[in-house]
């Protein structure tokens, strides 16, 4: 590693952790060197990124021994969990907890905590225009991780909170992307109406988190939010047309059909998509294209990540 600052990156086989490895790696004469972390060291990923020239350690967020580990000797670390996992707000606050204070522990100098907003900060429990999940979310996979994001503060880690987007990539990967209809004609499906959804490529998300990096404390106790473009469902179906040579239309159901859609997490992703349309203004504004294309100058629209990917998205 010589005398590079060392980035201990969790996830780093993921979407975000990937991104942010691919690009310390790609910037040979920069100040870091990078740790990547990974529940499965053997996975032909986790063997890319070493072959790339990362040191690539294995730990699941559930050992604590482990994750300290990871951290000795680093500079900072990129602190990211993953819900869809397992589906456990509980178990992703356990997981965050187990970040924070193995990063104070270490000494880190710089940590990244990738966020999301609390939405009962919005929409109390109570509030009758949205369903309550397990109890106590309105959408657990927000909720926890921005109620976790006082685990960072009350351990004193010099933090940045990242506010990630909708990843480009779920249209790929997560079954996002447009289906064909009864009538045969491609859908995509965006319980929004008119709002505006902030979107981005995976990988300039962990471009993005690089440039916080590089800015060194001048982010620390910052929330940063970042996004490629604000897009509505309309615009999207249309770039999507495009890109793809065929017809896309936007569907645009209500979030009460989207919950009772029966997939895992079916009820989640609806009052996500609720809570993005109804709070649209402040959603947005919390994810400045702008800011995320002065960390990393190779931030991508949703066009030019369509003309690289659009052969990806999964039709059927």
């Amino acid at each position: 590693m010589g005398t590079k600052k060392i980035i201990t990156v969790f996830g780093a086989t993921g979407a975000q952790g990937g991104g942010l490895v691919r690009s310390i790696l790609e910037d040979r004469d920069g100040p870091f060197a990078v740790r990547a972390v990974t529940r499965d060291a053997g996975s032909s990923a986790a063997r890319a990124l070493a072959s790339a020239g990362a040191e690539v350690v294995a730990a699941d967020l559930d050992d604590a021994a482990a994750v300290a580990r990871a951290l000795e000797g680093a500079y900072g670390a990129y602190c990211v969990t993953f819900f869809w996992a397992h589906f456990s707000p509980e178990r992703e606050l356990a997981e965050a907890r187990t970040l924070a204070q193995a990063a104070r522990a270490a000494g880190l100098e710089h940590a990244i905590w990738s966020t999301l907003e609390d939405t009962r900060r919005w929409m109390s429990l109570d509030d009758p225009r949205m369903p309550t999940l397990m109890g106590k979310y309105k959408v657990p996979h927000f909720d926890a991780k921005g109620e976790a994001d006082q685990f960072f503060r009350g351990a004193g880690v010099p933090t940045t909170f990242l506010l990630t987007s909708f990843y480009w990539d779920n249209l790929i990967h997560f079954g996002s992307g447009p289906k064909p209809a009864a009538d045969g004609r491609l859908e995509f499906v965006l319980p929004m109406g008119t709002a505006k959804l902030p979107g981005i490529a995976a990988e300039d998300i962990g471009r993005c988190a690089h440039g916080i990096f590089r800015r060194g404390k001048e982010l620390v106790g910052q929330t940063v939010g970042i996004a490629g473009e604000h897009l509505t469902g309309a615009e999207m179906a249309a770039a999507l047309t495009r890109a793809l040579g065929r017809e896309v239309r936007h569907a645009d159901v209500p979030p009460e059909v989207y919950r009772g859609f029966g997939f895992p997490g079916a009820d989640d992703l609806g009052n996500m998509f609720q809570f993005k349309r109804d709070f649209n203004a402040d959603f947005c504004a919390a994810r400045s294209i702008e800011r995320a294309r002065s960390l990393n100058p190779r931030l991508q629209s949703f066009a030019q990540w369509l003309e690289a990917n659009a052969a990806r998205i999964p039709l059927s």
